[in-house]
């Protein structure tokens, strides 16, 4: 890693401990201004973000492949969250067999080699293929084309499209793997920093819930005010980018912004469809990990492809 990655870092690690602190004052205090349920959630939130960051920081500093096998066994763990919320019959777990030892694994080995020609279609069409063949063959047609979809939704969100994330030290050619060090940092970092801004502008006094029925913390406020924030600050942020204009990581700070809310909202229908409130809990004291990458697995493939898109349009881009 180079100094500007290594900066990056202290400085993630700088904002967590502060906000610690502020948390920490917040619930010793337990002043009757602030709700304790938003304390409650802020501190469940920060302990999540603890996680995450010593895993992504560690993973990176060991290397391409350790940050490739830590997005691998995320993706395992969120499916098996994802796949224990959604009741499967004894005729789909041979088929959930392949899904967890051979789909998943193959398409972590396929984006650590770099074959995006192959990544990009194994688990949409080849895997989409072989777990509605591999059901029908258990002789089991009760519920058919539910079972089938929970299982393949389950794999095209937990495992191919959070895979784009690790995707980026691989796939994407900046001539410097620096760069894609810090754009993976650069994708992690404003989609927390995106939820958390997202919360934030939700506790406005005036407060218009966009869909009640599926997530009643999501306001229109949030959305604005949060995307807003979050493409001012990836705006100042553009200098640890290897784009070469302001305009060009406000406008990946916006998508990531938008995609992470979409995820998020999209994941919260599962669980009210599920009658759950978390996807699991990986520790105490923890929401599942699902509960805490589910914008991160919407963001990074549009994260992806529009960096493709600049990087056709363009070119390669000198720090």
């Amino acid at each position: 890693m180079d100094v500007i990655t290594w900066g990056l870092l202290g400085g993630v690690l700088l904002l967590l401990i502060v906000a610690t602190v502020v948390v920490h004052v917040l619930r010793k205090g337990r002043s009757e201004a602030i709700n304790p349920d938003i304390v409650d959630s802020l501190s469940g939130r920060l302990r999540a973000w603890w996680l995450l960051f010593a895993g992504l920081a560690g993973a990176m500093i060991l290397g391409k492949t350790a940050t490739i096998v830590l997005f691998g066994m995320i993706s395992f763990w969120s499916l098996r969250e994802f796949i224990t919320l959604t009741p499967t019959r004894p005729g789909d777990h041979r088929a959930l067999f392949w899904v967890f030892v051979l789909c998943t694994p193959a398409q972590y080995v396929l984006v650590g080699l770099a074959r995006y020609e192959l990544f990009a279609i194994i688990i949409p069409v080849y895997a989409l293929l072989f777990i509605h063949t591999r059901i029908a063959l258990s002789g089991d047609p009760k519920r058919f084309l539910e079972r089938t979809a929970k299982i393949q939704m389950g794999l095209l969100i937990c495992v191919y499209c959070l895979s784009y994330a690790p995707a980026i030290l691989t796939t994407i050619n900046f001539g410097n793997d620096a760069y894609n060090l810090r754009l993976l940092f650069f994708l992690v970092f404003m989609t927390q920093l995106s939820d958390a801004l997202h919360f934030a502008w939700s506790q406005l006094p005036s407060r218009h819930v966009i869909v009640p029925d599926i997530n009643p913390t999501k306001t229109w406020e949030g959305l604005l005010g949060g995307t807003a924030s979050v493409t001012l600050v990836g705006a100042m942020l553009w200098w640890v980018t290897p784009f070469d204009s302001v305009w060009i990581a406000a406008a990946l700070s916006l998508a990531i912004s938008v995609a992470a809310f979409a995820g998020s909202l999209t994941m919260s229908a599962i669980k009210r469809d599920r009658g759950v409130r978390d996807y699991g809990t990986l520790v105490a004291g923890h929401t599942g990990v699902l509960d805490r990458i589910d914008s991160l697995c919407f963001a990074a493939p549009v994260f992806f492809h529009l960096t493709q898109i600049f990087l056709t349009t363009h070119g390669p881009v000198a720090g």
